[in-house]
């Protein structure tokens, strides 16, 4: 074989692996997308809260009214300087959003131990049952949709890949758990939970 040849052959061979490394490269990206959770936030009156980002004081700062339930189960205002433990969760926190509704909230710690005002947010429920309430949930939005339109077929249409019936639409991910709950004669929103996974002290 002359030199030309061999150069030839070895000039295709060099373009094959560039191609061959190429589509590794291309399809680690591609699983890393795909593995990868989406965060949906929770908006009240315009307030963002993204759990497992969005910490108390942040509530605190944005006017929201954030209180604990004590030892002996008395409603108390939050005191954002108390020291929380490290590598913790927390729970009986809430959010007042109207004088019938309230978000119930979960905190977490990191590695060091934190003022409660630095604490993030790692669960937030809400339940809305009263005909009441009907003004307040026009001002409270998941993943951007007012909870007033996310209808059980809306939420099937949005998150295609979840799980549920006619009452429920479930996802449960590695990272972020997400339950959505509806009326079975209206298929409206009753209530939701958005969590996320933490190993952490659960006994604090």
């Amino acid at each position: 074989m002359d030199k030309k040849k061999i150069r030839s052959l070895l000039c295709l061979m060099l373009a094959a692996l560039m191609l061959f490394l190429s589509a590794c490269a291309q399809g680690d990206s591609d699983s890393g997308q795909e593995e990868g959770e989406v965060l949906l936030p929770i908006s009240i009156n315009g307030k963002e809260i993204r759990v497992g980002e969005t910490t108390v004081q942040t509530l605190l700062d944005e006017g929201l009214n954030v209180s604990w339930v004590d030892e002996d189960y008395n409603q108390i205002n939050v005191d954002p300087t108390a020291q929380l433990e490290a590598n913790s969760y927390y729970t009986g926190g809430s959010i007042e959003v109207s004088d019938n509704m309230f978000f119930h909230i979960a905190l977490v710690t990191d590695e060091e131990a934190v003022s409660l005002g630095q604490a993030v947010i790692a669960r937030l429920e809400m339940h809305a049952e009263a005909e009441e309430d009907k003004g307040v949930l026009e001002k409270i939005s998941f993943d951007g949709v007012p909870i007033t339109e996310l209808t059980r077929e809306k939420a099937g249409e949005k998150y295609p890949d979840w799980t549920g019936d006619e009452t429920t639409w479930l996802q449960y991910g590695l990272e972020y758990k997400y339950d959505l709950n509806f009326d079975s004669s209206t298929g409206a929103l009753k209530s939701f939970t958005v969590e996320r996974e933490y190993d952490v002290d659960w006994n604090s």
